[in-house]
């Protein structure tokens, strides 16, 4: 490694004042899996809501925490640059638009490539608004959004109520992707899962919704998050990346063209967006339907934060957020009412390490709090239909107060940068 990508490395991984966090190994993250899981099938025994890790339950979690994800991973690729995008919802829109559009001509992977690029230039237009003409990152966001619903509005009126089966708010039947199922061991871990067993059929229920009825986008999209944390972390160009997201001004004294890398992370911050909206249309749903991103593009800002502005955290966050969104359309309201004894358990976990650090205001807190969501679940059997539709955004809500304190963000994230400016 030469000494300027060295000192450009240097730059990117500074450790924040006070020291940085211990790295999980494997087996830690491992025994944190098992252990969640354990909790998961310690709850459905109790409760009774079996749907709680099945493998529809699973497979549908997966299918609604893709797009979710691919917006998270988009927000990741543009914060990393110092670029705040968040425009994510706009070009996740522009991504369904696009997507339907080519797809119910031309078939649905000409779909996901045009539903990439109309993210693409959402994202190119928030480069040349935020780097070139230094607007701020939340006004340009904004601006994106509200031109990305208005402008599809009006396409509509032109491409699809003109084409059989579609109309001013709905594109025609697109064709489906290629789902993949493995044969034999599917059917195995459907029936094991079928047994109810603590933790064996809640291991099963999980390994079968990976292995039953995947559609090959989702594949891509899950290849994309080791493909993300391997090129911004493991090689010369994701040093430089994220060292204009760092210090733009030390990036460009050792040669970095901080301007060319944030275009670059801000482009395909958009496409990835567009990836995601052009799965909503053609995976989930096979046909755009006006307002269908339903506010995934901010959740999958949500999710990126949860995750610290790393892929695997974010990767996390978009599965916990899918997963909550999948519990109102499996068992509803009982398995949204069964997540109450996990939260209270959890609770009472984390009252007790507050405790024994000597926090004794806040561990008090939490154990009220747990009682009263025991008391909660103990006194009634379902939840109203308004909490079950507003789970999933209040657990985005809960996460990101709970994981408010450990976040460090890219230091020179949603800073100005004028070229020169260090002189």
């Amino acid at each position: 490694m030469s000494e300027s990508t060295s000192t450009v490395s240097a730059v990117a991984t500074a450790p924040r004042k006070g020291g940085g966090r211990r790295r999980l190994t494997l087996p830690v993250v491992l025994l944190v899996i098992a252990g969640g899981l354990a909790l998961f099938s310690l709850v459905r025994v109790i409760s009774g809501a079996n749907d709680l890790t099945s493998v529809g339950q699973v497979s549908g979690a997966l299918q609604l925490a893709v797009p979710i994800g691919l917006a998270g991973l988009g927000g990741l690729w543009a914060e990393r640059a110092g670029v705040v995008n968040i425009g994510l919802e706009g070009m996740m829109i522009l991504g369904t638009w696009f997507g339907a559009w080519a797809g119910f001509q031309w078939g649905p992977w000409t779909g996901v490539v045009l539903g990439i690029v109309g993210g693409a230039l959402g994202g190119l237009l928030h480069a040349i608004m935020t780097v070139t003409f230094n607007v701020n990152h939340i006004v340009s966001g904004v601006a994106i959004t509200i031109l990305a619903t208005g402008l599809t509005r009006y396409l509509s009126n032109f491409t699809f109520a003109e084409a059989p089966g579609g109309s001013s708010k709905q594109s025609p039947r697109i064709e489906g992707i290629d789902r993949i199922t493995i044969p034999g061991l599917s059917d195995w871990l459907a029936d094991l899962q079928s047994q109810h067993w603590f933790f064996v059929s809640d291991l099963a229920g999980v390994l079968g919704g990976l292995v039953t009825n995947l559609s090959l986008l989702t594949v891509v999209a899950l290849l994309l998050i080791p493909g993300t944390w391997w090129l911004l972390w493991r090689t010369a160009f994701g040093l430089r990346l994220r060292s204009c997201g760092e210090n733009p001004v030390a990036a460009e004294s050792l040669g970095v063209n901080v301007y060319k890398y944030k275009y670059i992370a801000v482009v395909v911050s958009g496409g990835l967006a567009g990836l995601g909206g052009a799965f909503l249309a053609i995976v989930s749903t096979g046909i755009y339907q006006e307002g269908q991103t339903g506010g995934r593009g901010y959740i999958g800002l949500a999710a990126m934060i949860f995750g610290n502005w790393m892929p695997g955290g974010m990767a996390l966050g978009a599965g916990l957020f899918g997963f909550t969104d999948s519990l109102k359309l499996r068992g509803g309201a009982e398995n949204v009412h069964a997540m109450l004894l996990l939260v209270a358990i959890l609770l009472v976990a984390w009252a007790g390490w507050q405790l024994y650090k000597k926090k004794f205001t806040t561990g008090a807190v939490s154990l009220v709090v747990a009682a009263g969501l025991f008391l909660w679940y103990a006194n009634t059997d379902l939840l109203p239909s308004q909490f079950v539709d507003a789970a999933p955004y209040i657990t985005t809500l809960l996460v990101l107060a709970v994981s408010a304190q450990r976040l460090r963000m890219p230091k020179a994230d949603g800073l100005p940068y004028k070229k020169g400016q260090g002189k």
